[in-house]
């Protein structure tokens, strides 16, 4: 079994998945809310913005568990998976950032 398949079938797994699909649903939240509303800055952060946080944090835990479970397994894999989670935190938190700076 070569490397690509090795992190394919590690990708199934729920830790390694579930933290990416919350970043994409936390991405598309920002980018319909702002397609909706524009981009208003208010004193007070709303809804929205809690759901944002509150999915953000959630991650951690859950890679958290990831990186214990697989780390010792299949570091190499798990390291390109961490990373891959890792990017897909790091890409809605920037788009906010750009967002505020408008």
């Amino acid at each position: 079994m070569n490397n690509d398949s090795e992190n394919r079938l590690l990708l199934k797994k729920p830790s390694a998945w579930l933290p990416l699909a919350m970043s994409f649903a936390a991405l598309v939240m920002i980018l319909v809310h702002a397609a909706i509303f524009g981009v208003v800055h208010h004193q007070d952060e709303g809804t929205p913005a809690r759901i944002f946080q509150l999915i953000m944090v959630a991650q951690l835990p859950i890679a958290a568990y990831f990186a214990v479970k697989w780390l010792p397994r299949r570091p190499t894999q798990a390291l390109v998976v961490l990373a891959l989670q890792v990017v897909g935190w790091i890409i809605p938190v920037i788009t906010i950032i750009w967002f505020e700076s408008l």
